[in-house]
């Protein structure tokens, strides 16, 4: 029995570089692939982030990148360490691949459905426009107002008959109601007074549009919402359970760059919509 247990005896000089190699190399389990491509993404985010910040878009939203980016680095140090990887149980490891997809098909399904209102025409000859508010700021409205503004201006012009209710109260960093800023904003471009009507109490894409249908009949008139390219699905969604029957888009642009932040924001609104039952 001695004998065999020296027969099986690894000598001192191999074991000695036995553990020398295992201490040099990686140990098994971690993802250098996976952990490489979550490192990519976290520092993309990260600098997005910072752009974002020093762009300006009137919100705090942008440091949503920065936690993902934040997220997605400390996931990818996860993946690289064997260690950590071999310390986590395999079906907690199960339940984040299964959520991680789940989350991925769901965040897919909901952009496909923004996005395919990216470029939404409206028929001409709608009794009303419905634009909808965003921040006014003391200089004027922001860029992503001026742009649906200047929309909804086009579109006045090329149909005289249509009458245009302009939408949005006045939130805690806004001198005036956004809806009064708006009317001024198309009076100066030459839209008449009696064309316009304002409903100036909303808070909300929502509040928009249960409020202007006081202003209207939303089961007879035809209405055209007019907002940026990556809001006008969600407030077709909420017109129509709100009862407008013959409603209709017209997409705004966005600002230069904003796209993949407008887009998970609008991911996050339309979600949050869904539910509290607002679409």
């Amino acid at each position: 029995m001695r004998r065999n247990r020296k027969e099986h005896l690894i000598p001192l000089e191999r074991s000695r570089r036995i553990i020398q190699i295992e201490r040099r190399g990686h140990t098994p389990g971690g993802h250098p692939v996976l952990a490489g491509i979550f490192g990519m993404l976290g520092i993309l985010c990260v600098i997005y982030c910072i752009g974002i910040a020093i762009t300006g878009f009137g919100t705090y939203f942008f440091l949503i990148w920065g936690a993902i980016g934040a997220c997605s680095l400390a996931l990818a140090a996860i993946l690289q360490s064997g260690r950590a990887m071999n310390a986590i149980p395999v079906w907690i490891k199960g339940a984040f691949c299964a959520l991680f997809c789940v989350g991925l098909l769901v965040f897919g399904a909901v952009e496909a459905r923004i996005l395919s209102q990216y470029g939404a025409e409206a028929s001409p000859g709608a009794d009303y426009i419905i634009i909808l508010g965003a921040q006014w700021k003391s200089t004027g409205p922001s860029e992503v107002l001026r742009r649906r503004l200047d929309r909804a201006i086009d579109y006045l012009e090329q149909n005289p008959d249509t009458k245009a209710i302009v939408t949005g109260g006045q939130g805690g960093n806004e001198a005036i109601p956004e809806a009064v800023g708006m009317r001024g904003y198309l009076m100066q471009a030459g839209i008449e007074e009696e064309r316009i009507l304002v409903e100036d109490r909303s808070a909300s894409t929502y509040q928009n549009l249960v409020f202007s249908a006081g202003l209207l009949d939303p089961t007879e008139d035809s209405v055209v919402i007019v907002t940026n390219n990556f809001h006008v699905f969600r407030a077709l969604s909420i017109a129509k359970k709100q009862g407008y029957i013959n409603a209709e888009g017209l997409a705004a642009s966005a600002p230069l760059g904003s796209g993949p932040n407008n887009l998970l924001r609008e991911f996050m609104g339309v979600v949050k919509d869904f539910f509290v039952g607002n679409l």
